[in-house]
């Protein structure tokens, strides 16, 4: 099913992705007590370019010149980062404005939580009753992209649901918005970067590449030594990738399929699971896991952006022995 067949489409959400970005790096390039705001403001300029004019250089340019603006974006991106030229502003109005949002937030008390809890409930109304919803002949939802669509559709509800309920204006969410990308910094776009990386792992089939290592160096009829690689490749591949969705079919691929199934035999169900589950062991103990460890760190301005895994790597390790043993023992017939 064609994205053009649906009123919001996937390019629709990516338009405004694109716009919001756009405007948090004009108020950046705005804000005169940033510290580094031309290289702040640049770096989300052109995260935010690949969003809004995508389409349009694909259209003009064709793939391959799109792609290679796209490699070099992200080179800059990496640079700016890597250089350490993003910077949070200063807030004018940081000792009132603090004490009108605690009164605006003693005022209001649980209705704060309305907009977030929205989010999620209209996503899954949506997702379930919406998908069939036609407006003229086009979908009103993006059937490719079905969850997606929805999410877009909650978030923009949820912000003129919180408009209402604190009498801001839908500009007020975007300044608040550039104050939390300005806390969490680079690692915000992170998730998104390690996802590409682990299509490229999957395109080089570096599954492969992995089987012929275990090959080398690895008795192929040890089945606890099979086991032990797998379990600690999914958790240290994970670290590095920052998703274990990513990690999954490279080491699967690699050493489960080839070895453990086929050779071994391995009930598949319980074995996969398994191995996901190692792979979450290493998400956390990892600061690539942005969205789960830095991102909190961030948000709730810890003095060490680290502090969250310290405290977990102790129960990661527990539980990723856990499954080793339990792979080891129950998988096989």
């Amino acid at each position: 099913m064609n994205s053009l067949n649906s009123l919001v489409s996937i390019n629709v959400v990516f338009y405004l992705i694109g716009i919001v970005v756009m405007l948090v790096a004009g108020l950046t390039l705005r804000d005169t007590t940033h510290p580094k705001r031309y290289s702040t403001a640049l770096f989300w300029f052109l995260f935010g370019f690949c969003f809004l004019f995508g389409d349009l250089m694909l259209a003009h340019l064709g793939k391959q010149v799109t792609y290679r603006i796209a490699g070099v974006i992200v080179l800059l991106i990496a640079a700016i980062a890597g250089a350490n030229l993003l910077g949070s502003g200063k807030r004018s109005d940081d000792c009132d404005g603090e004490r009108a949002r605690l009164l605006s937030s003693k005022i209001l008390g649980n209705k704060l939580f309305i907009p977030a809890l929205a989010i999620p409930v209209i996503t899954v109304l949506l997702t379930l009753f919406a998908n069939e919803i036609k407006v003229g002949s086009m979908f009103l939802l993006d059937q490719k992209n079905l969850t997606l669509a929805a999410l877009a559709i909650a978030c923009l509800g949820a912000v003129l649901l919180g408009s209402k309920i604190t009498g801001g204006s839908p500009m007020t969410a975007v300044r608040e918005s550039r104050r939390l990308v300005d806390a969490i910094g680079w690692a915000l776009i992170l998730p998104q970067m390690l996802a590409m990386l682990g299509g490229v792992f999957v395109v080089a089939q570096t599954g492969r590449s992995i089987q012929a290592i275990v090959n080398l160096f690895v008795d192929p009829d040890n089945r606890f030594a099979l086991v032990l690689i797998y379990c600690v490749g999914m958790a240290l591949f994970t670290m590095i990738m920052g998703n274990a969705f990513a990690a999954f079919p490279v080491m699967t691929a690699g050493i489960a399929l080839p070895f453990l199934i086929t050779q071994h035999h391995a009930s598949p169900a319980p074995l996969v699971a398994l191995g996901m589950f190692c792979g979450y062991c290493g998400t956390l103990m990892t600061p690539m896991a942005a969205n789960f460890n830095i991102v909190p760190a961030a948000l709730l301005e810890l003095k060490d952006k680290y502090q969250v895994i310290k405290i977990q790597i102790p129960t990661a390790l527990a539980v990723l022995a856990c499954n080793i043993l339990l792979m080891y023992l129950i998988v096989f017939p």
